[in-house]
This record gives C-alpha cells, structure tokens and sequence, in this order.
C-alpha cells in the first residue's frame, strides 16, 4: 500500500514548477489533492488528466492568498471538495528584483502577503480544522536556501523565508501537542520557470553550477521527494526543522 493511501492534501501555487510535482508524488503515493493557482478561469487540464491517470482525484481551486480570507477560505473550500485535510504543502510564493533602495512599497507587500501572510493563514486554518477534527496533520512549507543564504537585489524574499523558518520553529512546539507536524523544505537553484532567465544565460548559469557541489540544477521532483517525505507517517518524529535540496550549495566552501 502506498504510504500516503487514504490521505487528502492541498497544495498551494501548484500550477507549475515544484508545486505541481509536489502535487504529482503525493498522488504517486496515494493522496488526494487540491490543487492552486489564481486563475479561474484557466484550470491546468493538461495536469489535471495526469491525476487521473495515476487513479487519484483531483481538484482545482482558484485563490488569491495574500490576504487572511482568502487563505481561510481556500483551506475551508479544500475541505468541502475532498471532505477532510491530512496535509497542507504551502507553496505557493513570488520574489520581486531590485536594488533595497528601489524597492518600491507595491512589491514589498506582494512578497511578504503570498510569502509569509498567505503561509500562516492557511496554515492556521488547516490547524483549526484539523483541532475540530481531532485528528493529527501534516504541514510543509516551501522555503528556499536564502532563509540561510543572502541574495542581494532580494531584500523582501529573503526577510519572507527568513520568517518562514522562525514561523516553523515556533509552531512546531505550539501544534506539536495537536499532533500537527510543520517542516520547511529549502530548495537551492531548481529548473522552473521562475528560474527561466538563469538557465537562459550562460554567464550566470556557469559560476553557479560550479559553487553547487554536485555539479547541476535541482529538478522540481528532487523538492517532491523530500515533501512526500514530510508529509507522510514515516517522518513522524520530524517537526520544526529546515531541510536543505541544494546539492551542498548552501554549506559548501572551497580555497584555489
């Protein structure tokens, strides 16, 4: 039996990229899941039909979480479509480029409310329904190795995971009690779109791939690995920590 049979999950911003494959290896392991995007009138056929060809159901709901009721009321629509949550994987993010002094007050908030607000409203309303519930949870949060690592011209998205790693730390003894578990997975340099100009430009693709020990870009699927992980009941003594998908990027150092 797969490790996750009988399991419902919702995976914000899961439309593309790493959310999407998290998506997918839940399924692969026996989760029905709610997928998110912001579109409603453009759900992912095309990934829809691969639930269905895995024999899970799927279902996609459209939401803007950077605010509390929109966070809140995706959890409570995930809940209404599959009839419970096990797991929340909290995906969904966006970073915004500029030097600090140009950073303009319109991009600050569109990083910290998906980042960081979005994060901790549907968390704390998959935490009440799992509480009313009386039922034990799963939640994984999508950091990025830049809650460790600093990254110039990112001053918003670094504070935002930053937070995420203290937001988990700090609920991981607050749910613990509600047998409610909460990781964070940090991926380093993955080849999804948003890195799209990255693997577009040579010049700033080869210096990176030489500071990453293993020598490549992550795949969206080496992150849903490590979710799967996560979430299932073979982690069940896991909870509060950072989990590194970098390939020794963030640890790595060397002298020529």
């Amino acid at each position: 039996m797969a490790r996750l049979t009988g399991k419902t999950a919702l995976v914000t911003g899961s439309t593309q990229g790493i959310g999407a494959a998290c998506a997918l290896r839940l399924a692969a392991d026996g989760a029905d899941v709610v997928l998110n995007g912001r579109d409603p009138k453009q759900p992912p056929q095309e990934l829809l039909d691969r639930f269905q060809a895995l024999g899970r159901k799927a279902v996609y709901l459209a939401a803007d979480i950077g605010g509390a009721a929109g966070a809140a009321g995706l959890v409570e629509q995930a809940v209404q479509a599959l009839g419970r949550l096990d797991i929340l994987v909290n995906n969904a993010g966006v970073e915004r480029r500029a030097d600090f002094w140009d950073v303009t007050e319109a991009d600050y908030d569109l990083v910290m409310d998906t980042n960081v607000k979005g994060m901790f409203f549907c968390t704390q309303a998959f935490v009440r329904h799992r509480k009313a519930a009386g039922q034990p949870g799963a939640v994984v949060n999508l950091s990025s190795v830049h809650e460790e690592i600093a990254f110039p011209h990112f001053a918003s998205y670094c504070a935002s995971k930053g937070a995420l790693r203290m937001l988990t730390r700090n609920l991981a003894g607050e749910l613990a009690p509600l047998g409610i578990r909460i990781n964070n997975v940090a991926p380093g340099a993955i080849a999804t779109p948003i890195n799209q100009r990255l693997l577009e430009t040579p010049s700033l693709l080869e210096p990176l791939l030489a500071r990453i020990p293993l020598g490549r870009l992550g795949t969206p699927e080496d992150v849903a690995g490590l979710v799967a992980f996560l979430a299932s009941d073979e982690a069940a003594y896991v909870t509060g920590s950072t989990y590194f998908v970098d390939g020794g990027l963030t640890y790595s150092y060397s002298e020529q």
